[in-house]
C-alpha cells in the first residue's frame, strides 16, 4: 500500500465525482448534500512509467504496482464537530487516513447547488478546517481534564502534560491547525502523537475547476493558493468533469485525450505525486521473470526494513541488497549490461533505499 488519502470538503464540491473518476468505484453522485454517508473506499494502482519499462525488460508473468487507497468522506458542514449533518461519524473516518485531499469548489455553475448559496473558497476552507479544529479541541480538553485529575493524585508528569495541553489549546484558539504547532522535547512529541489529531494530518488543497480554467488561474484558485502559501500547504488543480471523461476512456486513449486539452497528466497523477512528496515516500522495485513489483516505503528507510515490507523473513534474515538504479537499467537495456558496466551495487544494513532502486534482497533464516 502506498498511502491512504481521505477526500474531504463541503457537500457538492465535486468530491464524489473526483473519487469515481480516479477509483472507478461507482460511488453515488447527486446534486444534494449528504449523498455520501459511509466513506466509499477505492484502491487504485499508482501510475508509474518505470513499472511498464521494467515489464518490457523482464517480460514477467505478473506485474504488481504499488497502490493508493482513497476514502471519499461525506461532506462536512458548519457544526459537524457537534454532530450536524452526521458530522461526528464523518470526522471519525478522517482519523483512518495518512493524508487529506481537501477539495475546494473553484467554479461557478447555477445548476450545481452550493450548500452556503455562493462560491467562496476562503469561507469554504475555513468552515471545514474550523470543524476539524473544534473536534481536535474536544480531544485536547478531555486529555487536559485527565491530566488535572492525575496532578491532584501527585502524578509528577501530569503538571508538564497539563502545560502541553494548555499550550495546544491556546494554539487552536488562534484558528491554527495542529500541524503548525511545535512540540518541544521527546515527551511532547509522544503526547502529540498519542492524540491522533485530525488537523495534524498533512493536507493538499484540490481545486475543482471548470475545464476551461485548467490551463489558467481563475480568481478562486488564486484565493486558495494565497491561503496555501500562508499555511505552507500544497495545491493541485483538477477538473472533476475532465477526470470523469478520462476514466471512461481505454487506457491507451487517455494521454492523447489529455494532450488535446494541453495537459501532460491526469488529476490522479498530480494528487498521487504531491501526496508521495508530502508524506516523504519513495518507490523501489523488485524484478524478475516471474514478477515485477513496485513497493512503497518512507524516504530514509534502511534496506533491512524495506526488505521487511516484502516479507518479515527478508528483514529478519537480511544479508545484503543487490541494487541497480532504474535509470541505469533503462539506459543500458538489461541487467547483464548493468553488471558489465560495474553499476550493480552490493549494499549492507546501513544502506538507505532510494527512489527508483531495483533491488534483489539476499537473506537467510
Amino acid at each position: 500500500m502506498g498511502f491512504t488519502c481521505g477526500i474531504v470538503g463541503l457537500p457538492n464540491v465535486g468530491k464524489s465525482t473526483i473519487f469515481n473518476a480516479i477509483t472507478a468505484a461507482g460511488a453515488d453522485v447527486a446534486n444534494y448534500p449528504f449523498c455520501t454517508i459511509d466513506p466509499n473506499v477505492g484502491v487504485v494502482p499508482v501510475p508509474d512509467v518505470r513499472l511498464r519499462r521494467l515489464a518490457e525488460l523482464y517480460n514477467p508473468g505478473k506485474i504488481v504496482p504499488t497502490t493508493i487507497e482513497f476514502l471519499d468522506i461525506a461532506g462536512l458542514v458548519k457544526g459537524a464537530s457537534k454532530g450536524e449533518g452526521l458530522g461526528n461519524q464523518f470526522l471519525g473516518h478522517i482519523r483512518m487516513v495518512d493524508a487529506i485531499a481537501h477539495v475546494v469548489r473553484c467554479f461557478d455553475d447555477p445548476n450545481v447547488v452550493h450548500v452556503d448559496g455562493s462560491v467562496n473558497p476562503q469561507r469554504d476552507i475555513e468552515v471545514v478546517e474550523t470543524e476539524l479544529i473544534l473536534k481536535d479541541l474536544e480531544t485536547v480538553e478531555k486529555k487536559l481534564a485527565d491530566a488535572e485529575r492525575r496532578m491532584r493524585s501527585t502524578d509528577k508528569k501530569a503538571k508538564d502534560e497539563m502545560r502541553f495541553y494548555e499550550r495546544l489549546r491556546a494554539h487552536f484558539a488562534t484558528g491554527r491547525l495542529a500541524r503548525y504547532f511545535t512540540a518541544e522535547g521527546n515527551e511532547e512529541v509522544l503526547w502529540m502523537r498519542d492524540l491522533h489529531l485530525l488537523t495534524r494530518k498533512p493536507v493538499m488543497y484540490v481545486c475543482n475547476v471548470h475545464e476551461r480554467d485548467l490551463l489558467s488561474e481563475n480568481p478562486y484558485v488564486a484565493a486558495v493558493r494565497s491561503i496555501a502559501a500562508r499555511e505552507d500547504a500544497r495545491v493541485v488543480v483538477v477538473s472533476a468533469a475532465v477526470e470523469a471523461e478520462v476514466a471512461e476512456l481505454p487506457e491507451g486513449e487517455r494521454l492523447p485525450f489529455l494532450a488535446e486539452l494541453g495537459l501532460k497528466e491526469s488529476g490522479l497523477s498530480k494528487v498521487i505525486r504531491e501526496g508521495y512528496d508530502m508524506l516523504h515516500l519513495v518507490t523501489f522495485f523488485t524484478a524478475g521473470p516471474k514478477e515485477v513489483h513496485a513497493w512503497t516505503v518512507e524516504r530514509g528507510t534502511a534496506a533491512p526494513q524495506a526488505a521487511g515490507v516484502i516479507h518479515s523473513d527478508f528483514e529478519r534474515g537480511f544479508i545484503r541488497a543487490e541494487i541497480m538504479a532504474f535509470a541505469d537499467l533503462d539506459r543500458l537495456g538489461s541487467e547483464t549490461a548493468v553488471k558489465e558496466h560495474g553499476l550493480l551495487r552490493i549494499e549492507g544494513k546501513e544502506y538507505t533505499i532510494q527512489d527508483g532502486d531495483v533491488v534483489y534482497f539476499r537473506f537467510n533464516v
